[in-house]
């Protein structure tokens, strides 16, 4: 048995990670609630605040699985679809922030950057869940990752939130 496909061999790993990603669900509330008229009054705010506490469930939910005992194809399977439905999520967004609607984009913060690193850290993640499915032990590596890029890619969009609303009450004080 190959020594990649031991769960203890990713058990700290993933208990960290699923850890951090709850924790920020949590730091995600709390920002959000002392902001919550600004996030409210601006519709791309609050869809990519509402984003972010879904992509970091979808993190516990990921820690949760690898951490679950199961076979390696079924975990495979798990991840592919969860990384399926988030891409097409993402592309979406992309649609509707960069290519349909580019000022209301703007006006939240949107930054194609940020997109394109929540995209590639999916791509990683139907990679590392196809290699799963067909038994390469290594996917969890690629899973690890798409996790890793994924979470910073929250970070970063959850941080440019953050800059945007204050960059709006600045605005507000001066203006």
């Amino acid at each position: 048995m190959d020594r990649l496909s031991e769960p203890e061999v990713w058990r700290d790993l993933y208990v960290m990670l699923g850890t951090t990603a709850g924790a920020l669900i949590g730091l995600l509330f709390i920002v959000t609630s002392l902001h919550l008229g600004d996030i409210v009054n601006n519709q791309a705010y609050r869809l990519r605040a509402r984003n972010n506490s879904l992509y970091l469930l979808a993190l516990v939910i990921e820690a949760a699985l690898i951490l679950a005992p199961q076979p390696m194809k079924a975990l495979g399977i798990e991840l592919l679809l969860i990384s399926l439905f988030l891409l097409q999520l993402h592309l979406r967004i992309i649609y509707k922030f960069y290519l349909r609607n580019r000022a209301l984009g703007e006006r939240g913060g949107f930054q194609i950057g940020n997109a394109t690193r929540f995209v590639t850290s999916r791509i990683l993640g139907v990679a590392g869940g196809i290699a799963l499915i067909m038994g390469f032990s290594w996917g969890l590596y690629l899973e690890t990752a798409c996790y890793l890029l994924f979470l910073t890619s929250i970070v970063m969009n959850a941080w440019s939130i953050m800059l945007g609303v204050g960059e709006e009450k600045g605005a507000t004080r001066t203006g």
